[in-house]
């Protein structure tokens, strides 16, 4: 069974991290995946090592980009082309840009009553983001092609009510498959725990005994690192030992470390790009927090939880799913800053509350959140679009034959 997998970037996030995982780990379960893959901006940083690791090796489409331009023209019938190639049974699609163009040229190649048409909303920029008119014009899009797609996955609750409100499509048309990542490497002995925190710190300068308030996020206007820095500066005075750490890069780096907080934050504040020690980050910190505007899924919330470190975020998109239940985490509306800001020194004040929350975390997530559980969510949605796109079309021949008779 041949599935075609389009997304627009494997930039540093959760849609990539799913985007690759599905296209090894469906392999034994019969799927031969294509995927294909856009290039990336010079500041996203991209998950090639992911794709190395798992042995993937995705097809570029250079003409696909972020960025919308002509380029997008070439892009359609650049997928257009393949899709009449390959002739594939599922076409999936991953995220806004990689979702608008292969299910274009999906619609457009030959044979489109032989295929599945799958799209994943990891998130939603379909709100506050874009300008009024450029906004009008994507959601009409989104509202064009959820029209012509088999079925649309949701990673929470809230993304799927979200889109349902827009008008996208209907709630029956959404199926919620949360996200699944290998969250195995940041399950390990305390006593390990404990070593690889310790060096981490002394690798970034920061001191044993000093709280530590971290945020892995790519530094583009939605995840809002402006926020961030403005809650440090509330709790900067506070103690006597505070470091506060960004982990990722992006295309407000040179602003936000010219930002009158980041001044007044000083060598408290560390910039360390991207990293691949995740873990190690999760483990060094003792409070991991989001500011965005907007999520999807926030893999570094999971990714912390897994960890069994504290966390902290706004309430919007999937967040709430990722926290939600008592005592799983701490949520504050995204224009409370003095909110976020008390609920990291709840945590902080708090060590035996704090633990016990970390620990009730990360037994629902490596539960919840799991790679296993996503491919067999996934292995089972294409299972029954396959079987009623075979029923229909024995039920059509079967029509056709009483016809001619």
């Amino acid at each position: 069974m041949h599935v075609l997998r389009v997304i627009s970037r494997l930039n540093i996030g959760g849609p990539a991290i799913q985007a690759i995982s599905l296209t090894r780990l469906l392999e034994p379960r019969g799927y031969a995946t294509t995927l294909v893959r856009g290039v990336e901006e010079p500041d996203e940083g991209n998950m090639d090592s992911l794709a190395q690791e798992l042995g993937v090796q995705p097809l570029r489409v250079r003409s696909l980009r972020r960025k919308p331009g002509l380029h997008d023209l070439l892009a359609v019938v650049a997928l257009t082309r393949l899709v009449w190639r390959l002739r594939p049974a599922v076409v999936h699609t991953h995220a806004a840009k990689g979702g608008a163009i292969g299910r274009l040229a999906s619609l457009l190649a030959p044979g489109r009553r032989r295929r599945v048409v799958v799209h994943t909303y990891h998130g939603h920029s379909l709100t506050g983001y874009f300008s009024s008119g450029a906004t009008k014009l994507y959601l009409a899009i989104e509202r064009f092609l959820g029209r012509r797609t088999d079925r649309l996955i949701a990673v929470s609750e809230q993304v799927r009510d979200d889109l349902v409100r827009l008008g996208v499509a209907p709630t029956e048309q959404f199926e919620i498959v949360p996200l699944g990542l290998d969250l195995s490497r940041f399950d390990v002995p305390d006593d390990e725990r404990l070593r690889r925190r310790a060096a981490l710190r002394r690798q970034l300068g920061i001191p044993p005994d000093a709280a530590v308030v971290t945020v892995i996020a790519r530094l583009v206007p939605i995840k809002r690192l402006d926020r961030f820095l403005r809650v440090a500066t509330q709790l900067n005075s506070e103690r006597s030992e505070m470091r506060f750490v960004v982990v990722g890069d992006g295309e407000q780096r040179e602003e936000l470390h010219h930002s009158p907080e980041a001044q007044r934050l000083g060598d408290r504040l560390i910039w360390t790009g991207f990293r691949s020690d995740i873990p190690d980050v999760c483990f060094a910190s003792d409070v991991v927090i989001l500011t965005s505007d907007n999520e999807g899924t926030p893999v570094s919330l999971i990714e912390a939880q897994a960890a069994g470190t504290p966390t902290v975020g706004t309430r919007v998109g999937g967040v709430e799913a990722v926290l939600e239940g008592p005592g799983n985490g701490s949520v504050a509306s995204p224009d409370d800053e003095l909110g976020l800001a008390d609920a990291v020194r709840r945590i902080l004040d708090d060590a035996p509350s704090a633990g016990a929350m970390a620990r009730r975390a990360k037994r629902r997530t490596m539960s919840t959140f799991t790679v296993d559980r996503l491919v067999n969510d996934i292995d089972s949605l294409y299972s029954n679009l396959l079987s009623k796109r075979a029923a229909g079309a024995i039920l059509d021949r079967a029509s056709a034959a009483v016809e001619r008779c």
